[in-house]
């Protein structure tokens, strides 16, 4: 092992957020998110892992009770459209910035056994641009404010990461 990384002791949240993020990472429809860019050069897929990173950090930091394996299954299926947004501004479902939430809780949960806080967390992580969902868990509060910080990041600086 590295210097650095052999006194790092895992706590049970942190076991449950690389078991959980491997299951959904592995899967073939997952994997598809990184043809699509999201914000500047970062990837739907990278943009999705850092979300989860950043929410998963902002629970221990601020001490929060939450459910792991749902906040990890909602950020890192928050953004599962699957289509470049740049080109396809209006979909079916209408304007992506209000709509991509909406079918990408549809692709998730056509892909995965998704629980209602779940699918929750990833409809409602638009807010509040889509005034009508607002946050209703722990979970889907910490996405929704992961969201807005690595969307300015990736926005506004050159190599965010």
């Amino acid at each position: 092992m590295h210097g650095k990384l052999k006194n790092v002791i895992l706590t049970e949240d942190d076991k449950k957020f690389v078991s959980t993020a491997r299951k959904i990472l592995a899967n073939k429809k997952v994997q598809l998110m990184k043809k699509f860019t999201q914000h500047g050069d970062i990837s739907c897929y990278e943009h999705c892992i850092m979300v989860s990173l950043y929410a998963y950090m902002y629970a221990k930091k601020l001490k929060m009770k939450v459910n792991v394996e749902s906040l990890v299954k909602g950020a890192l299926l928050h953004d599962f459209f699957l289509y470049d947004w740049h080109d396809k501004a209006f979909t079916p479902d209408g304007l992506h910035g209000f709509s991509h939430p909406y079918t990408a809780e549809r692709n998730a949960s056509r892909t995965f056994r998704l629980s209602l806080r779940e699918r929750n967390i990833i409809s409602d992580h638009m807010w509040p641009l889509t005034l009508t969902h607002v946050p209703v868990s722990r979970e889907a509060w910490l996405v929704c404010m992961a969201d807005k910080y690595c969307s300015l990041k990736e926005t506004l600086l050159k190599n965010p990461y």
